[in-house]
């Protein structure tokens, strides 16, 4: 993780203040507000605020004066209800707001959730830092021949060995390129001088959301199928999401994060195997694909 000397004493003047409000907070997550945690080689994801908690969700339900209106017992079990039964607008009470340095080519990916409210740094105003992500060689893997945006088998050593030398020299060699053209003796603007980096550099955001909607990213990006590289940072926000709503958070996985979803025609067949009736990808009106992941959810081969 790459945090520069001014953002480490920005953070640290920071977690050392302390404040006074009536608001709701939540001492899990005060412990690591503002702290940076480590994601992939050179980033990082951070809470730096929130509104809400998870008797914020309880308290829109019911539209209630107060908190701790009912048991604690109580309130999980409406929070289950709710969560059971897709009623999303009270989770959205809830607001978090991240500080992330992340790839460009993870940041693309990322903005496809048009739900949460960006700013990026601006590569126009300020000169982006001289960091550049290289992956493990244990990521480094062929393309999938049955997902077409998917990885296979892994590469052997040596091919591996040189195409991360191959990663590193691009970068090097644009991240100069960019210097130069920034320098006295050129003095592109930065605007202009930003397009040649290579998608592997760093950048950074503000991404602020309502808990709905960041369950809704989770879901995607914390699945076993999502790329590996924004896989790991919604695997960082699971934990600080945990910390902060951990009664919303368990729902979340029970109902969503560990929970499949059958179509009508999947259900008439689990109703059908339940009675004893012998059903095939055939009988069952499902696709050869559709029975395949039908099957997978089953837990049998």
């Amino acid at each position: 993780m790459s945090l520069s000397s001014e953002q480490q004493t920005e953070i640290e003047a920071a977690r050392a203040a302390s404040h006074t409000t009536r608001r709701p907070t939540v001492a899990e997550l005060e412990e690591q507000l503002f702290n940076a945690v480590p994601v992939l080689d050179h980033g990082f994801v951070r809470v730096v605020d929130y509104m809400g908690d998870d008797s914020a969700v309880v308290q829109a339900a019911r539209v209630s004066y107060g908190r701790g209106t009912r048991r604690a017992l109580e309130d999980e079990g409406l929070i289950r209800y709710l969560m059971r039964h897709y009623h999303s607008t009270p989770f959205e009470m809830c607001e978090i707001k991240f500080h992330v340095k992340l790839p460009i080519f993870v940041a693309r990916q990322w903005i496809r959730h048009r739900t949460a409210n960006v700013n990026e740094y601006s590569a126009r105003y300020s000169i982006l830092d001289k960091d550049f992500y290289l992956p493990a060689p244990e990521q480094m893997a062929k393309q999938s021949t049955d997902n077409r945006q998917g990885r296979g088998e892994v590469l052997d050593a040596e091919i591996t060995a040189r195409v991360l030398g191959l990663l590193r020299q691009d970068a090097e060699q644009t991240y100069g390129h960019y210097e130069d053209m920034l320098g006295d003796e050129v003095g592109l603007a930065r605007e202009l001088a930003r397009m040649n980096l290579t998608l592997n550099t760093y950048t950074q955001w503000y991404w602020k959301t309502d808990l709905h909607n960041l369950f809704h990213f989770l879901r995607l990006r914390a699945d076993s199928h999502a790329q590996y590289e924004i896989r790991v940072y919604a695997e960082a926000m699971l934990k600080l999401t945990e910390a902060w709503v951990p009664l919303s958070y368990k729902a979340f996985c029970d109902y969503r994060l560990g929970a499949v979803t059958f179509s009508a025609k999947m259900l008439d067949c689990v109703k059908k195997m339940l009675a004893g009736e012998a059903v095939t990808q055939e009988t069952s009106g499902l696709s050869k694909r559709e029975w395949a992941e039908f099957y997978a959810a089953l837990g049998r081969v």
